[in-house]
């Protein structure tokens, strides 16, 4: 297939690109800079210039492709309601450029706010709806284009896509940590992360893409629960820093802003998943990965 990506040199749009061009398939990829732009040509794609806010850009992507993978968003912390807008926008650009096509279109979505007291499950709907909600109500509007002759596909991240050179979640912590001299977690460390390592991710999208049916919810989750103390601790282990808890209100100014998702439950299981597509999971956990090295360089 030659897929559209957005997202395509982030941390997790780069490892879809190597695994799409591994499998053969032909990339597209959103390139709003000359560097990304350099790093999709080096590796065998192609770039096509524009970014979240041109939705020329984006709609003329998506007719051109034979499959769409969103993976973008601005992740503007300071502004959500910015990130909401422009999520929103872009997923029906996409979305209206595919209708009637029969075409795959892939979202990226995430298990914050599902469900609380479990696991979330693939057949747990977002309760966000509608353009003032969490990511502008993006997984509900992509599935509503399935009705539109659009291949709708939603994959949820786990809150950690781990591996060597993350910049997310865990490198916040990890941060924090050197600033503070001591790895933290809140309260009695409790609370859970769901976790998969980059690769496994990477290859459920490629998965997705080609096999799943429309309306499908795909969990990108290889643990279901790692406690945030596991975490800590082995954070502390490799920066070589000891390990104390943090008071709930505290976790703001200790933390930054992850604090607020450290604080939270966020598991999900992939049984479903893994059953639709065959997909097992095959790499390092993330108390492994950390063990190893991948945060403290």
């Amino acid at each position: 297939m030659r897929a559209f990506v957005t997202g395509a040199t982030g941390w997790i749009g780069s490892a879809v690109v190597d695994e799409l061009l591994a499998a053969g398939h032909q990339v597209v990829g959103l390139a709003r800079s000359e560097e990304s732009e350099r790093k999709l040509t080096a590796k065998g794609a192609t770039a096509h210039r524009g970014d979240l806010d041109d939705l020329e850009a984006l709609r003329r992507g998506a007719a051109e492709a034979e499959a769409v993978i969103h993976l973008a968003n601005k992740h503007d912390w300071g502004n959500p309601a910015e990130s909401d807008r422009a999520e929103r926008a872009a997923v029906a650009a996409l979305g209206d450029s595919l209708a009637g096509s029969g075409r795959p279109l892939i979202v990226a979505s995430a298990l914050s706010g599902l469900v609380e007291g479990r696991p979330a499950t693939e057949a747990d709907a977002s309760p966000a709806v509608g353009p003032r909600s969490n990511r502008g109500g993006s997984e509900n509007l992509a599935l509503d284009y399935a009705a539109e002759g659009v291949r709708s596909v939603i994959v949820r991240f786990a809150p950690s896509v781990h591996g060597h050179g993350d910049w997310g979640f865990v490198n916040f912590l990890t941060a924090a940590a050197r600033e503070r001299g001591s790895s933290g977690y809140i309260g009695d460390g409790s609370t859970a992360w769901s976790a998969v390592h980059r690769t496994d991710a990477a290859r459920l999208v490629r998965l997705g893409m080609e096999q799943a049916p429309a309306g499908t919810r795909l969990h990108a989750v290889a643990e279901e629960s790692v406690t945030t103390k596991e975490i800590a601790e082995a954070v502390g282990r490799s920066l070589g820093l000891p390990v104390v808890s943090v008071a709930p209100e505290d976790a703001g100014p200790h933390f930054g802003f992850v604090g607020r998702f450290f604080a939270s439950t966020m598991t999900a299981e992939s049984k479903a998943t893994q059953q639709l597509l065959s997909w097992e999971p095959g790499g390092p956990t993330l108390v492994e990965d950390i063990d190893a090295g991948a945060y403290t360089a």
